[in-house]
């Protein structure tokens, strides 16, 4: 019992510590939902209220956007998620059930559309997140079906994960996706998260005390965003919590978060708070 007090006086505390006004923020978007920081330091963020993409400096200088509403290449219908490597961004684009490949500066490489795809049973509808493995490997988080599916560099169908035969780490209604450098699959539903090995194979579950916004992989580790805090975790074979941050009420949901540089940028609905990150 009294090992369990002084660990939540300590959570109480650290807490506390990271409470309070962002050391900067910038940014203006209608209605944002996802952050990703590739290894260049170069910012992406998807804007669902105006369906833009949007490209910062790690100092928050406006470089560069594309969008507005529409089924063209350089348009979107709710833009759920961004993920960015060195060189590619991809694009989840929920409501045009296709992911979209763009080059760092956002010039347009090719896309995979869900009516493109043969098989029906590998086909998606509503993708809500997505995400490359080191491997090369694409994933795609197919909303409407539940599950998700992997696909090779040239969108050649390899496996489904989470589906109906994943026995008891079946997923009924996952929300986000993030992928770790060595591979594992975090996936959120509601207040627990699955863990996957990059096959498919169902590897472990835990449970947070409040449902999930989004979730993230950077620096080593799996950033979850919550209402109103997010939780920074390490994992090797399970989850350590590490830090915990709750800005002062900004009057908007946090969004997403990522941890890059020692620092963590947390993104709400219109802008983006950076606070120092230091473990």
């Amino acid at each position: 019992m009294l090992r369990v007090i002084l660990f939540n006086m300590f959570l109480a505390v650290l807490l506390f510590a990271q409470t309070g006004k962002s050391a900067s923020e910038f940014g203006n978007f209608a209605d944002a939902t996802a952050i990703s920081i590739n290894n260049a330091g170069f910012i992406y963020i998807s804007d669902e209220g105006n369906n833009e993409i949007f490209k910062f400096d790690t100092l928050g200088n406006p470089i560069q956007s594309i969008g507005g509403y529409g089924w063209d290449v350089n348009q979107f219908d709710s833009p759920a998620d961004v993920f960015a490597t060195t060189l590619k961004v991809y694009i989840a684009d929920k409501n045009n059930d296709r992911i979209l490949l763009y080059d760092k500066d956002l010039n347009f490489i090719s896309q995979l559309k869900s009516e493109d795809i043969q098989d029906e049973n590998h086909s998606f509808a509503y993708p809500i997140s997505c995400g490359v493995s080191s491997q090369g490997d694409l994933f795609i988080l197919d909303s409407d079906n539940s599950r998700i599916l992997k696909f090779d560099l040239n969108g050649n169908f390899l496996a489904e994960i989470g589906g109906a035969d994943a026995g008891s780490f079946v997923l009924t209604d996952p929300l986000a996706l993030a992928i770790s450098t060595h591979g594992n699959l975090f996936v959120a539903e509601k207040n627990k998260i699955f863990v996957f090995d990059q096959y498919g194979n169902g590897l472990l579950k835990f449970t947070l005390n409040k449902d999930i916004a989004n979730l993230n992989y950077s620096s080593g580790y799996l950033i979850v965003t919550l209402g109103n805090s997010v939780k920074v975790f390490s994992f090797k074979q399970s989850p350590e919590f590490v830090k915990a941050f709750t800005p002062k009420s900004t009057g908007e949901a946090l969004k997403d978060a990522f941890v890059f540089n020692n620092k963590i940028f947390i993104l709400t609905s219109s802008k983006i708070l950076v606070f120092s990150f230091k473990k």
